[in-house]
This record gives structure tokens, sequence and C-alpha cells, in this order.
């Protein structure tokens, strides 16, 4: 039996939170199939529970910051599936006003800033934002997350030598899901345990399970913690998995079946779901309503994209440069 560590309420949030996460991405990836989505497509399949742990530790007031593969990022820091799905479709509607497609996810309002195409670039800027509150002077703190191919960039090091001499509220988060598109960790490095790389620095920094959201949530509200108390920045690796490709063009010959099917057997959504079974937590009726609700909400999301309109062509000319009236520009 699976005992429960967290209160009945946790569990049933972090069920149903990585439920959307899976179910929308694997809509998307029929979409893709379709050619109703276009572009780059990096699924977040198996690698739920990284975000779910950590997103129960934040104040909605917290940033946070990613690469590329973001939909279920957006989706945990409060963008709406529908806002989410159509910028999949590139459409108006979408977060990024069907600009920046899947890989370019962004949502001011829900302090989620990106989405970022360019590996390791969000690094330094996840840092830039934690300077800025810091010299606000106020308690907000910032996950940026990257991908274990993101700590061979310059910028990484750089950014964790800031962090660590300024004591900014960052907490940097590898996605360590084994391979940096087809190329596995042992091939670039000859550290394969990637938090050692923070030790350098003076950085609190640790392995954590993430197939496992208790795992995560509790190195996350450490972390966390540590930040807010103005202690500076921790760095996380979350052993985690993707069971599809790199991204939807990648077969991922490059693994074994018995690798792939290794992972999925403590697939994270499973052993909530034995967890809130095992203790009673939850009736099938109930937990029938959350999946319900969950492809409600999915299917919603594509009707929404499928009826919104393409930007209009002047929107070309738009969100290039900042506008003149910003009150940091001058003339």
């Amino acid at each position: 039996m699976a005992k429960s560590k967290f209160p009945k309420e946790t569990y049933l949030e972090w069920y149903e939170q990585m439920l959307l996460m899976r179910k929308f991405e694997e809509r998307a990836g029929q979409l893709y199939g379709m050619q109703k989505i276009k572009g780059f497509c990096h699924l977040y399949i198996g690698q739920e529970a990284v975000v779910a742990g950590a997103i129960s530790t934040l104040k909605p007031q917290d940033n946070m910051i990613t690469a590329y593969r973001d939909h279920a990022h957006a989706l945990a820091k409060g963008t709406s599936a529908r806002a989410v799905m159509a910028e999949l479709y590139g459409k108006a509607t979408g977060c990024s006003k069907g600009k920046g497609g899947s890989m370019h996810m962004f949502d001011a309002e829900h302090k989620f800033f990106g989405g970022h195409g360019i590996v390791g670039g969000q690094i330094p800027i996840g840092a830039g934002i934690a300077f800025a509150d810091k010299y606000n002077g106020n308690k907000n703190v910032t996950l940026c997350y990257m991908g274990d191919g993101a700590v061979r960039q310059g910028a990484f090091h750089e950014a964790l030598n800031m962090a660590m001499t300024w004591k900014l509220p960052v907490i940097f988060i590898i996605e360590n899901n084994n391979y940096a598109m087809g190329t596995s960790v042992e091939r670039t490095s000859n550290v394969t345990d990637l938090y050692k790389l923070g030790l350098a620095y003076d950085m609190p920094s640790e392995p954590v399970d993430g197939m496992s959201v208790e795992a995560v949530h509790t190195a996350m509200e450490k972390a966390v913690k540590h930040a807010r108390d103005g202690k500076g920045p921790s760095l996380l690796e979350m052993n985690t998995y993707r069971y599809k490709g790199h991204s939807m063009s990648d077969p991922a010959k490059y693994r074994t079946k018995e690798e792939v099917e290794s992972y999925k057997a403590k697939d994270p959504i499973e052993i909530v779901l034995k967890t809130i079974q095992d203790n009673k937590m939850a009736t099938a009726a109930e937990i029938e309503i959350i999946n319900n609700r969950v492809r409600d909400i999915v299917e919603d999301s594509v009707q929404f994209s499928e009826e919104s309109p393409y930007p209009d062509r002047s929107e070309l000319y738009t969100d290039v440069y900042a506008q003149k009236d910003y009150p940091y520009i001058m003339d």
C-alpha cells in the first residue's frame, strides 16, 4: 500500500494537474500528425511530476521560465488550455498572439516568461528576473528550468556564478531526461551527476527523483524557502524521463524499448493515482469526474483553437521593438 505523505487535497490537485498536462500533450501529438499544428513541437509526456511538484510550493507572484518543452509549464502556471492550444495552432487568441508557437509560450499575467528556443538562452534571463526582484526588495522567487544539454552552455556557468555572488532568489532546475536531443549525458560530459556542477560555486545542489511528485515537492519546498529568506540560489537535478522523442520528428531509435518501459513502470501519474486509491482519498466516481473534467478542458481548447482567427497581417509589425511610450524608453 502506498502511504500518503501529504493532505488529500494536495494529491488530488497533483493528479488533476499532471493528467491535464498528459492529456493535453497527447492531444497535441495527435493534432500535429493531422497537420493542425506545424513547426517544432516538443512533448512533455513522462516529466509531469517535475512541474506539478514545484508549482505546489509557489505563490502566484513567483516567476517561471523554461526552454522550448514548455506547454506543461504554462498550464501549471495558470495559462488556460485554450491559450496554449491556440498558440500551438498559430491563432491570434494564443498566449503569444499566435506568433510564438510551441516553443515560445509567454504569459506575463501569470508570471510565465517563456518558452525559449535558444538552448540555454533562458538561464541568464532567469537570473536577471531574480535580480530584478531582489533589486525591488520583494520576496518573489524565480524557477529557471533547463534540459541536461543546456548545462554545456557557457551561459549556464556565468549565470550560476553571478547568482551566487549576488545571492539571487533563483532556483535552477535541470530536467535531466538522459538525452540532449539524441545524445546521452555520458557521451557529452565526464560529470554525469549534473547537480555537482553547482558545487563549484558553493551553491546548494542536490539530485531529486523527478518521477516522484512527492520528492520534487519536498526538494522544491526547501529551495524556495532558502531563496525567499534571502539566502540565494539552489541547483536541483530532476532525474526524469520523456516517453516520446526529443520532438515530433524524432523516432528515438537511440533508446531501447526496455529502457522506455522501465520508466513507464514508475509513471508519476499512476503512482499518485495509486496513493489516492490505496488511502481512499477519492471514490472511483470522483476520480472519473476529474478524468472527464480534464478531457473536457482539452477538447474545449481544441474547439476554441479551431474557431479562432489567425493573426492579422498588421501583427507582423508589432511586438518587434519596445513601444516608444514604454516608461523606460528614451527619445
